[in-house]
């Protein structure tokens, strides 16, 4: 592509909502642009193990699909989103299946050959579509390789999005998006690409806490660049924290999936003692906002690194068939899972908030869609269940291609933007402002805007975040982006929406706990956490 260039849709990101969405366009011959910061495979869906939650069995329901999700949720699921998206949940496997997609499968009794599901916590059955323990690699490779073969899908890599354009900043009424300023990380310039519609499918924001699951792209990316378009943003205060991610000094965070703890994994202190009873009746298998809240105290009340998940009381043949990737992974550190329990601690894992988005994708903002993670559709609430969050990638991928179909029909051909303008600003001569910066920003919010928080700790992130923002602006202001500027401008803006909305959720719900206000208030606090532009600067 050139400097400048056009299409009928850009989507902004590549995992599993990203890619289903542009098969889907593109399967009915619109030119598609899909942009990826890194190589195209590198996204949170590559690393998710666990699978894909659909009911598929006929001792499951959709209505206990449905309850449990809203339970999960802890009062804030729209429900109109959890009974759109669980209901679609069936033909969307149907449709991962007739890509390629190798699921794990049985032979039922009747000797059908027929997928094989697993439970994981929150699920009152087995529910959980998987391939092995690597499911999110089995779905984005075969996707990907789908969208490297279409003639109409544009797949530029290592090309990173600066800031959405929409007509009304270029005083053209009425407002929509129409494309984005968008930096080659290869050649170091900046493109503009206009679009009738644009698609936000940037993932979570993980990468704002010092320990986290997610990939280094997780930078908030799509929920930065909606903030400064204009869109409301909610539920920005439920950061869920994955109760199992290996420890060890020289691993980077690995998840560990919860079909572990779904298959009869259970939680221990450093004596062997089996803590999650006391907590929960569920136990192991209560939803994750539950297990990282005891993990956390435990370690806290006995002054431990880790805590321990054991599941040497399985069989050897049942672990290595069911958990190849855990148990590779586990070895290079020198633990076998089927003899050794393996140390664990919670990490940041999952954004339940976001983008505003209706069940259609569409955002406050017309011709800009949101899906996936970096989007809040209602279905997770105060807190996600395991595996919806696949569910919700590729329902709402192919809801939001729906939509773009009808509204391409009637937006017009993509508009002109004006080329970057750069007249004003040098290179950098101190790099090291940019490293140091994210450096402090992601210790602070693990250290005052974790698991359990006060409203002292986040007043004081609060100030500290407000400070690094208007330095990093200034910076921003007067030299010319890089890759890891772009990425701090948008993470510090995602840090100070989570802090933003903590402050002002006075109760605790789900994946927030603040020691000053324990208990949950539904009279005054049943309701999303919604922040617009002009609410602060």
């Amino acid at each position: 592509m050139t400097r400048s260039e056009s299409c009928d849709v850009m989507v902004i990101g590549s995992g599993a909502a990203g890619l289903s969405l542009a098969l889907t366009l593109a399967a009915r011959n619109h030119r598609v642009v899909v942009l990826s910061k890194n190589e195209a495979s590198e996204s949170a869906t590559l690393y998710a193990q666990g699978g894909v939650s659909a009911v598929m069995d006929h001792a499951d329901s959709i209505e206990s699909h449905i309850e449990d999700t809203l339970i999960a949720g802890a009062g804030l699921c729209r429900r109109d989103a959890v009974e759109f998206i669980v209901r679609h949940g069936r033909e969307r496997i149907e449709w991962l299946i007739a890509q390629g997609v190798p699921f794990t499968t049985r032979t039922s009794k009747s000797g059908a050959v027929e997928v094989h599901l697993t439970r994981e916590g929150g699920h009152s059955h087995r529910r959980v579509v998987h391939a092995a323990d690597a499911t999110g690699r089995a779905i984005e490779t075969t996707l990907l390789e789908r969208v490297r073969g279409n003639p109409n899908i544009t797949l530029l890599e290592r090309h990173m999005a600066i800031d959405l354009v929409s007509s009304g900043k270029l005083g053209t009424v009425p407002d929509r998006c129409v494309g984005a300023y968008v930096f080659d990380v290869e050649h170091q310039q900046v493109k503009t690409i206009a679009a009738r519609c644009c698609v936000l499918a940037t993932g979570g924001a993980g990468k704002v806490y010092l320990y986290t699951s997610n990939p280094d792209v997780a930078t908030g990316d799509g929920i930065g660049m909606a903030w400064r378009a204009g869109c409301a943003i909610a539920n920005m205060e439920f950061v869920q924290f994955h109760p199992t991610c290996l420890y060890h000094p020289q691993a980077k965070t690995f998840l560990l999936t919860e079909a572990l703890r779904g298959e009869g994994g259970v939680l221990r202190l450093e004596n062997g003692e089996r803590f999650m009873p006391k907590f929960d009746a569920r136990a192991e298998l209560a939803p994750r906002d539950i297990v990282a809240r005891a993990i956390d105290h435990e370690m806290k009340r006995l002054g431990l690194d880790c805590v321990y998940l054991d599941v040497t009381h399985k069989p050897r043949e049942f672990i290595l068939e069911h958990f190849p990737t855990v148990y590779e992974e586990c070895r290079k550190y020198g633990i076998d899972m089927t003899v050794d329990p393996i140390p664990v601690v919670p990490a940041a894992h999952y954004l339940c908030g976001g983008v505003v988005t209706d069940t259609q994708g569409r955002t406050s903002l017309p011709g800009l869609y949101a899906i996936g993670e970096v989007a809040c559709t209602g279905l997770h609430g105060a807190n996600r269940m395991a595996s919806n969050s696949l569910l919700e990638c590729l329902v709402m991928g192919d809801a939001a291609a729906a939509s773009i179909l009808t509204a391409l029909d009637t937006h017009e051909p993509a508009i002109d933007i004006p080329p970057w303008d750069e007249s004003q600003v040098t290179d950098a001569d101190e790099e090291v402002v940019v490293s140091h910066n994210w450096d402090e920003l992601r210790r602070l919010m693990w250290d005052y805007v974790g698991i359990v928080r006060t409203t002292k700790r986040l007043q004081r992130a609060r100030r500290r975040v407000e400070l690094l923002h208007a330095e990093i602006s200034e910076f921003y202001g007067n030299f010319r982006v890089t890759g890891d500027l772009i990425e701090l401008r948008n993470l510090v803006q995602v840090a100070e929406l989570i802090i933003r909305a903590a402050l002002k959720r006075r109760e605790s719900r789900g994946l927030h706990y603040t020691l000053d206000y324990p208990a949950t208030d539904d009279a005054n606090y049943r309701r999303d956490t919604v922040l617009r532009a002009g609410d602060f600067s």
